[in-house]
């Protein structure tokens, strides 16, 4: 089997420093929403008005997999309360998100700065942490599956490596 790649998800501590080292709403924006959806920063930043369910409390997401490769795979992600906030009245003013993905990871990097966090931080790192999180929270392996946009079971596994700290950390949490 060849060597697969793996993000270290931030730890809980770290994911805290990350959101309250935002300045302004617009980093708000970005950070609350990337940690508390696990949404791709494509996913992000093609967000309009038309993916809200409000009265669900979700977003209605058409990402990255499907027929042949087309972007027309679709699942609805939960928004927290924080996350929704900040959205509904942002697109009750603007039909479109206000930033390319480009930018959207700098700003990822000079928040992480501003928190000093010394791993690398990057809107992918967030969907990580995002599922790390949702297990260590008591959410469902199988649900966190579906959250990411997952066809199988084994590509979320992926996701949810956790470092020895990681297991310590839920161990001395839990027992």
């Amino acid at each position: 089997m060849s060597y697969q790649y793996v993000r270290e998800p931030l730890k809980s501590e770290e994911a805290d420093r990350l959101s309250h080292a935002c300045q302004d709403t617009k980093e708000k924006l970005i950070i609350w929403t990337l940690l508390d959806t696990g949404l791709r920063v494509s996913e992000l930043c093609s967000l309009t008005p038309d993916n809200m369910l409000w009265q669900q409390r979700s977003l209605r997401i058409t990402g990255k997999g499907g027929p042949y490769g087309k972007k027309s795979k679709k699942r609805v992600v939960p928004m927290s309360k924080r996350v929704q906030t900040l959205l509904e009245p942002y697109f009750a003013l603007h039909d479109k998100w206000f930033m390319k993905e480009r930018q959207v990871q700098k700003i990822v990097k000079q928040v992480a700065n501003r928190a000093q966090i010394t791993k690398e931080v990057t809107p992918h790192v967030l969907r990580h942490t995002f599922a790390t999180l949702a297990l260590q929270k008591g959410i469902s392996i199988a649900a966190v599956q579906k959250m990411l946009g997952h066809d199988r079971l084994a590509t979320t596994e992926i996701y949810l490596n956790l470092t020895g700290s990681h297991v310590i950390e839920e161990f001395q949490n839990k027992w």
